[in-house]
């Protein structure tokens, strides 16, 4: 491998962000602390062939930047090119985790229907947690079909803050 994959920490109210960019996309933004933390990073750069360096550039700077902005509630949309890295399926789910508007939560039966395929619930449920771009592409935003809050890479509790910070009234824990 050759290529570089630029990696920086990013500190949030809600913890430690990874972020990382390729060719001057995003293609990391993920919790420093997640259970599957090897995984994702494996997975990343055997997909670009490329290794992690640690260095800034334009794009990490810009997605720090908009970041911070949406933590001081001055964002609501993100304005960042895009790097996915998945298979057909999880890169699907991950645009339709996009088009969630701020403020709203889906349920994962309702991101399943969206993709056109209600049986694949527990398939969108497995793409949602491979999620690279987390906040950016809101993962954060799939509850429950009960309406609570379940499964997420950064922690429920980081989960309940972001859509706190969100104005969304915020489903139970569990």
């Amino acid at each position: 491998m050759s290529a570089k994959i630029n990696v920086q920490e990013f500190k949030t109210p809600v913890g430690i962000l990874l972020i990382g960019s390729f060719q001057n996309k995003l293609c990391l933004c993920d919790w420093q602390y997640r259970k599957m933390r090897v995984q994702i990073d494996n997975r990343i750069q055997q997909f670009l062939n490329a290794e992690y360096f640690s260095h800034s550039d334009k794009t990490i700077e810009n997605t720090q930047t908009q970041l911070s902005e949406y933590f001081n509630s001055q964002r609501t949309e993100f304005e960042l090119p895009l790097l996915f890295t998945g298979s057909d399926f999880q890169k699907k789910v991950w645009e339709e985790l996009s088009k969630i508007p701020f403020g709203k939560t889906v349920s994962y039966l309702s991101l399943a229907k969206n993709i056109g395929n209600e049986k694949a619930v527990r398939a969108v449920a497995a793409a949602n947690g491979a999620n690279a771009i987390s906040i950016i592409v809101p993962c954060h935003r799939v509850i429950g079909g009960n309406g609570k809050l379940v499964g997420y890479a950064g922690g429920i509790n980081a989960k309940q803050k972001l859509l706190q910070l969100e104005n969304k009234r915020v489903p139970e824990l569990f």
